[in-house]
């Protein structure tokens, strides 16, 4: 007989404590990369779902490097290049006393640069994951399959295969992109609002838009286990908001490791077993009725 979810039952005071000195689940979250490495390790059986999408992710991280990364940094210097002139024009018509402005200048150039190239190292890694998802889809759903049932005994039960099941899970996954898509871009909007105003608005809009690449990235590397469920795109976005701060710190860990470069031709695969076991851990035991068990 498969294993149920059991009901909530009083948290001990050990459990509390654990609860309190890991932050509410906030240093948890952030070792599920760690924790799918170990697997890896541990469980042979794994290692063919893995192979075979890495050696995907270097093709499309070779082709995404090369025809965006290079122009990037390009585009960079000649931003840092006008900011600069304009800068140096604005300090020389200014007093003599205030001359010191000229190192200012040169720390901001500085700042910008790193920036522009951190935005464009995330934007590289977002893509690589959205083609390196498309394009290993099939190991990647079979390397979730078999983590959920080595974790937790058991599967949803699937539908049978048809011209039916295999359009609707197109449109399916064909909508999920669009959405995540509109959510970023109204979010997106919103912040360059912000942006207008000085100084607080600037770091505002750069929070918020790490914040929003990592609730994408979230959302991707717990899709496998959801989708599996049918679960529609605003459940699964109230599960990676229902279970802050803990789905933060895994969304930022798998943000860093995917930006970059070399490191994130072997994360994508990581970051799906870590999603697959954030969802076992932490999602299954608390809303197993709730996600179809």
């Amino acid at each position: 007989m498969s294993q149920q979810p059991t009901p909530d039952r009083p948290s001990s005071p050990n459990t509390v404590l654990s609860t309190v000195l890991g932050g509410f689940g906030l240093i948890a979250g952030a070792t599920y990369p760690v924790r799918a490495i170990a697997t890896f390790i541990h469980t042979p059986k794994l290692r063919p779902y893995v192979s075979i999408p890495i050696a995907v992710n270097v093709v499309v991280g070779i082709a995404l490097y090369v025809g965006l990364l290079l122009p990037g940094l390009n585009g960079i210097d000649a931003t840092i290049a006008r900011v600069g002139t304009y800068l140096e024009a604005f300090v020389a018509r200014l007093p003599a006393w205030l001359s010191f402005l000229n190192a200012i200048d040169n720390l901001l150039g500085w700042g910008l640069r790193l920036v522009l190239v951190g935005l464009l190292l995330v934007a590289i890694g977002l893509l690589l994951v959205q083609f390196g998802a498309i394009l290993g889809a099939p190991w990647y759903g079979q390397l979730s399959e078999q983590l959920e049932l080595l974790r937790n005994g058991k599967l949803p039960i699937a539908e049978p295969m048809t011209l039916k099941t295999i359009a609707r899970d197109i449109w399916r996954a064909l909508m999920f992109e669009i959405k995540k898509l509109v959510f970023a871009a109204g979010f997106a909007l919103i912040l360059l609002l912000f942006n207008g105003v000085p100084l607080i608005g600037t770091i505002a809009a750069s929070v918020g838009g790490i914040a929003i690449a990592a609730t994408i990235v979230c959302l991707d590397f717990l899709d496998a286990p959801l989708e599996r469920r049918r679960l529609r795109f605003r459940r699964k976005l109230g599960i990676v908001f229902g279970h802050l701060p803990a789905s933060g710190s895994f969304a930022l860990v798998c943000l860093v490791m995917i930006s970059i470069p070399m490191l994130n031709l072997l994360a994508v695969p990581v970051c799906v077993a870590a999603g697959t076991l954030f969802f076992c851990d932490r999602v299954w035991p608390k809303f197993g009725e709730e996600v179809g068990e």
